[in-house]
């Protein structure tokens, strides 16, 4: 099934129905009419799904219990809601009563549909940034100034409008430090009480033998303007997503299936040296909606290692192996890229690459994946101390990768033994490539590694 792309307009407000209106959206001018079909038949995000009565905790089937307790009169302002640690923050705080502002890219995808339907959130639709020529289909993820490439203030401005918090995890299109900056500067000038950013770090920083990693350099010299400006503010630093892993042939995080029905990791990560891991999509929600309960009292210029397990490759493999049923081997190498991706993305693998060196046979020469030692040292306790619930990387692998990969058209977990497939799976004849980021199905959009869909469009690849 196909969805017609819509347009992007910077001046959409998608506005929740209202029993006033019999349903009718409060302004015609601004009214968006989507449809909520998306491209993919069985999905994590849905019920058709033959897996999914295996999982306790799929996107759209989980939710917080409902109990007596006074709705809390905030607002909370976000950006790249397709994202997966926008969206877990926006289903958890939309549950226990806290209204959302949030931007999307377009209305088009699963999650999208998601954030736009939920009665407690008011959908703005566009990018942040502008492109200065019509028709320009440059690529906008490099790391380099274009001044081609503006950024939407109209649409960052109508965003913060009435939001007495935040939670901002920027991305690397269009330019990542001044949409950061403007960001902070409106947040700033509307009073925003507290402002949470889903930082990274600039390694060179820490020690100028290491390697900057240019998507991460970039959110630590916006945490550096945030910081510089007096907001009152809270740094989470998220460890590897749990959702990273796709039997896809993705760099970095291909858990490659192979023929004897095993499954391999190649990375340039050491075996043996610790990494922080994190389930985004079902962890993120609730320790930010903490941060906020708790306030700038306890927070401000506070950093938060979000991670909750820390485990090396070796043992990662062993978890994930005891999740999904199947021997799963991890094999320290360079990261080969076999697919179409962003040019943003490709100088963040190279970069990440000499950081985390393949050939690298010493475990305490790797550096901390969190560039400060003392960071790195608070994982897991500094997350489990504002989320005791996490979902771990076994229980992970055995009850929701199993769903993402039969959302991506895989077939293997309906194997019965002897190569024959679940009556009716299909899978894909090809391997994907990245797309041209106008019509691909959702907009997961930040940090993480995630590969999600048939057809991953250049926006989709960092969610």
């Amino acid at each position: 099934m196909t969805t017609e792309p819509i347009p992007i307009r910077t001046d959409l407000v998608f506005r929740p129905p209202s029993e006033h209106n019999n349903g009718a959206a409060a302004s015609p001018k601004n009214a968006a009419v989507y449809s909520s079909r998306h491209k993919h038949t069985r999905s994590s995000y849905s019920d058709s799904s033959p897996l999914t009565a295996v999982s306790r905790n799929n996107s759209l089937s989980f939710r917080p219990l409902k109990r007596s307790m006074p709705s809390p009169d905030k607002t909370i302002a976000v950006i790249n809601a397709g994202g997966r640690q926008a969206a877990s923050l926006i289903r958890i705080a939309t549950a226990v009563g806290y209204k959302v502002r949030a931007q999307l890219r377009n209305l088009v995808g699963v999650i999208a549909t998601e954030v736009s339907s939920n009665p407690n959130v008011e959908v703005f639709v566009g990018d942040l940034y502008l492109r200065k020529k019509p028709n320009d289909n440059q690529d906008v993820s490099a790391n380099t100034h274009n001044p081609d490439i503006l950024v939407n203030h109209e649409l960052i401005s109508q965003l913060f409008s009435g939001a007495q918090l935040a939670f901002i995890n920027t991305t690397f299109y269009g330019n990542e430090i001044q949409i950061g900056e403007a960001v902070a500067d409106v947040a700033k000038r509307v009073g925003v009480q507290h402002f949470v950013y889903s930082s990274m770090p600039d390694h060179a920083a820490y020690n100028p033998e290491w390697a900057s990693l240019p998507l991460w350099a970039a959110k630590h010299k916006v945490e550096d303007y945030i910081r510089n400006i007096g907001l009152p503010a809270t740094f989470v630093y998220t460890g590897i997503y749990n959702n990273n892993f796709t039997s896809l042939l993705y760099p970095l995080f291909c858990m490659e299936l192979q023929p004897d029905g095993s499954f391999e990791w190649r990375a340039p990560f050491h075996p043996d040296a610790k990494l922080p891991w994190l389930d985004a999509e079902h962890d993120v929600g609730p320790a930010i909606l903490q941060l906020f309960k708790e306030g700038p009292k306890k927070w401000n210029g506070k950093r938060i290692a979000l991670a909750y397990e820390y485990l090396t490759p070796l043992e990662a493999c062993k978890a994930f192996e005891r999740g999904v049923g199947r021997p799963v081997r991890y094999e320290q190498g360079p990261i080969e890229v076999r697919v179409k991706v962003p040019e943003g993305y490709r100088e963040q693998l190279e970069a990440l690459e000499k950081l985390f060196s393949p050939t690298n046979r010493d475990p305490r020469k790797q550096p901390p994946y969190f560039g400060d030692q003392t960071l790195e040292d608070s994982c897991p306790e500094g997350a489990l101390a504002l989320w005791e619930g996490p979902r771990g990387l076994e229980e992970y692998a055995r009850e929701i990768f199993p769903l993402e990969e039969e959302a991506n058209g895989m077939t293997w977990m309906f194997d019965d033994g002897e190569g024959v497939p679940y009556e009716g799976a299909t899978g894909p004849s090809t391997i994907p490539e990245a797309g041209n980021g106008e019509d691909d199905d959702d907009e997961s959009v930040d940090e993480g590694l995630v590969m999600r869909g048939l057809k991953r469009d250049e926006e989709e690849w960092l969610a």
